[in-house]
């Protein structure tokens, strides 16, 4: 991955009808499920495909998640995720993800992620270390928060 691609790219999907709730709006679990849905486009564009994931039986699970619902989501809408890396380790992968309609920011999601195989927690290989190092790291204003009163 060049510096010039070193950016990861937003995932667009229209709202299914199946996912609207008894209020006519986005239900909460599909919040979630569009942010896994970016989750893997991640991973297939680091290189963590599911050929990867055959070939080694590595993969990147998610340990831990924090989503703000900041705004209803309308039957029919489009909905834009835009991922960041906030850090990075050897093991591991800080992510949040601003989803958005019409520009206007809806929801956010923030993940830890590790690299597992088998046998729990496993380093990245190094080419797929690189691409992540090649990611420049952002940290949004919102990330970190914890709930309370």
């Amino acid at each position: 991955m060049s510096a010039a691609d070193a950016a990861l790219r937003p995932y667009t999907t229209e709202v299914a009808e199946e996912w609207i709730d008894y209020n006519g709006h986005l239900s909460e679990a599909y919040y979630v499920l569009v942010f896994g849905f970016t989750t893997d486009r991640i991973m297939v564009d680091l290189g963590l495909d599911a050929d990867y994931r055959a070939a080694t039986g590595c993969s990147l699970y998610t340990v831990e998640a924090h989503v703000r619902y900041l705004r209803e989501v309308p039957r029919g809408a489009t909905l834009q995720v835009t991922p960041r890396v906030v850090a990075s380790g050897a093991k591991k992968l800080h992510l949040a993800y601003e989803m958005h309609v019409g520009g206007e920011l809806v929801a956010t999601e923030e993940i830890m992620a590790l690299h597992v195989d088998g046998s729990g927690a496993a380093p990245f290989p190094a080419a797929i270390a690189e691409r992540i190092e090649a990611l420049p790291a952002a940290v949004p204003e919102w990330s970190g928060r914890r709930i309370g009163a």
